[in-house]
């Protein structure tokens, strides 16, 4: 049972590419939105209050990708022992035993 349920799990791995796509455009963004407030034509504090919003909006972003990451390999891991025991109890039914 143990060897059949590994055989079904399957690990998604992303490339190196990709993993460096979306580094590098997180970057690039980043990087613009910063140029975009220190050149904008405002005061000090205004350009200080968008910088800080900026950071905020892009750590709640990082915080809300881990909590749905987390959810989906929690409701995987519920899956696979719902999996398991069912395995389980359809390898010890025996259709042709007389009920007691």
């Amino acid at each position: 049972m143990l060897s059949r349920m590994s055989e079904t799990t399957v690990k998604q791995r992303n490339t190196t590419a990709y993993y460096g796509q979306a580094v590098a455009s997180f970057a690039v963004a980043l990087g613009a939105t910063g140029i975009g407030i220190y050149s904008l034509d405002a005061s000090g504090w205004v350009r200080a209050f968008l910088a800080i919003a900026v950071l905020y909006l892009t750590t709640s972003a990082f915080t809300l990708a881990k909590v749905v990451r987390d959810r989906q390999e929690a409701d995987q891991l519920v899956s696979r022992v719902d999996q398991a025991r069912l395995d389980k109890i359809l390898a010890e039914h025996d259709p042709f035993k007389p009920v007691v």
